[in-house]
């Protein structure tokens, strides 16, 4: 992609968020961004192309997700400054977000699989009242930015992501991770800790469990892309605790990338409890009770025994679509956990 599409597309995702839009909010983030991570990856293998990095399967394919990215934007606040930042795998696209609080490290949001920016959008006005916030696409995910060189091992997603934050004006900060952003997050804190402030993990995925069986079988036919849209939103929904997912911004985004995009990334290593106990900053975990995306009970217990200093808080109504189903919640508990460093 050259820099004149990129600048394009920065304006385009940088228009402002129009009004009158509360009535969705509900609907809007009952979808969550922890889709396809255990059978759909394993089966992305075998449908991959020679490709050795993530890619579109077709212009078309591009253009539609392209748009529903733009439109799902519009419930974003406007970016103070929206940043494409290079590093050794590829570009990186990262909006800033200008915040009430004079807190001097900003946080770090950094969304589940297929998701990119846009799965924040309800969380983004309680989050502004804690300080200023990045957004990140993730490296090799559908979204903005764009992956140019194989990323082959955990390391390597660690090592773009620490890149990322290196080249920020910021020394150091406040990663929140969502799903599979959860894992990204705890994996860059036990590869590169150097930037990592503190750690908020929300409902994470391979981090302190595995995947449930059921939900990897489920998780099959939502992968193949040629199979209708139906069996895509279908699995999002099972995710998001049976919450309707049709005609929703972001939920139409997520189908669209989770169909017109190839995955060439490693498949995630469960972090577990060893290297988790070897962390020395903050970490704040926060568990949805009916999240089908882990062992909920397996989890809290390796989170409890882990982390030398840290908390974890169990929703027990919540479902992996958590951020949009407490965003308020989620901010405060934040919040609290930020203030009490």
């Amino acid at each position: 992609m050259g820099d004149g599409e990129r600048d394009e597309q920065a304006v385009e995702a940088a228009r402002p968020a129009p009004s009158g839009k509360k009535g969705r909010r509900r609907r809007r983030l009952m979808i969550t961004a922890g889709i396809v991570v255990a059978a759909a990856v394993a089966l992305a293998f075998a449908l991959r192309t020679p490709s050795p990095v993530g890619h579109w399967r077709s212009a078309g394919g591009q253009a539609h997700f392209m748009a529903a990215y733009t439109e799902a934007m519009r419930d974003m606040p406007q970016p103070a400054a929206t940043i494409d930042v290079r590093t050794d795998f590829g570009f990186v696209r990262v909006y800033r977000f200008e915040g009430a609080a004079g807190r001097a490290e900003p946080l770090v949001l950094l969304p589940g699989r297929a998701s990119a920016t846009p799965v924040w959008a309800d969380n983004m006005p309680a989050l502004l009242r804690i300080g200023d916030v990045y957004t990140i696409d993730l490296l090799g995910e559908p979204g903005k930015s764009v992956q140019e060189v194989p990323i082959t091992s955990d390391a390597d997603q660690a090592e773009w992501l620490d890149q990322v934050l290196a080249r920020l004006p910021e020394k150091s900060f406040h990663v929140v991770g969502l799903s599979i952003g959860g894992w990204t997050a705890a994996n860059l804190a036990v590869h590169r800790p150097g930037h990592v402030a503190t750690l908020t993990l929300i409902d994470p995925v391979y981090t302190f469990s595995g995947i449930p069986l059921g939900t990897a079988v489920r998780a099959i036919p939502a992968s193949v892309p040629w199979l209708p849209k139906s069996w895509r939103d279908s699995f999002n929904s099972y995710t998001a605790g049976g919450a309707p997912v049709e005609d929703v911004p972001v939920a139409n985004m997520i189908e669209s990338g989770m169909k017109n995009y190839a995955l060439h990334l490693p498949q995630p290593a469960l972090l577990g409890e060893k290297p988790l106990r070897r962390l020395a900053m903050p970490v704040l975990a926060i568990l949805a009770g009916k999240s089908v995306m882990h062992d909920v009970g397996a989890s809290r217990a390796v989170a409890g025994r882990a982390f030398r200093n840290g908390a974890v808080k169990v929703y027990p109504d919540a479902s992996h679509a958590i951020n949009g189903e407490y965003p308020d919640k989620v901010a405060a508990d934040i919040a609290a956990f930020l203030d009490a460093r």
